[in-house]
């Protein structure tokens, strides 16, 4: 049990966890929009693994990619979508209460560290300046290395469901 109890808490610090939330405005007629042009990226980390040219160059050629394989065509003056994006991480520490001691009638104290990072992709009208497309991306790992090397499939997962349905 006493075994079971910490592998479960070691698994619990070393998978990392990847989310994605899409929003957009339901009114739209996505393909309408035909050029993008990328702007305004910015890096928010105290971390030098996150905060520096070479990884604002990989989400931006991540999000080329995507936006290529969606049909999209970059441009540099009058693009039908303007796409931004913010790339934070933040050190976080969570305290877990785990059986222990015979037949696990005790608890102990494991604290884990993480860093959790945050990607906000922003599809915007370029005509009207109104958000019209936004995907959050969420990650966590035991480094900030660790979220940089899953930026490719954040932002590909992102795009799986774009452009969206209409409901």
């Amino acid at each position: 049990m006493k075994k079971l109890s910490l592998l479960l808490a070691l698994a619990a610090v070393t998978l990392p966890a990847q989310k994605v939330h899409e929003e957009f405005d339901a009114s739209i007629d996505f393909s309408k929009y035909k050029t993008y042009a990328i702007r305004n990226g910015r890096i928010r980390s105290k971390h030098p693994a996150l905060d520096n040219s070479l990884v604002q160059k990989k989400i931006e050629n991540a999000l080329r990619t995507q936006l290529s394989a969606k049909g999209l065509q970059e441009v540099s003056d009058q693009p039908d979508l303007v796409v931004t994006y913010v790339l934070g991480a933040i050190d976080r520490r969570e305290v877990d209460l785990v059986p222990a001691g015979w037949r696990g009638l005790r608890t102990r104290r494991v604290a884990r560290r993480y860093t959790q990072g945050a990607m906000v992709i922003d599809l915007r009208d370029a005509q009207k300046r109104e958000l019209i497309w936004r995907a959050t991306c969420t990650d966590t790992g035991n480094n900030p290395s660790k979220i940089e090397e899953h930026l490719d499939k954040d932002v590909k997962k992102a795009f799986e469901k774009y452009p969206p349905k209409k409901r």
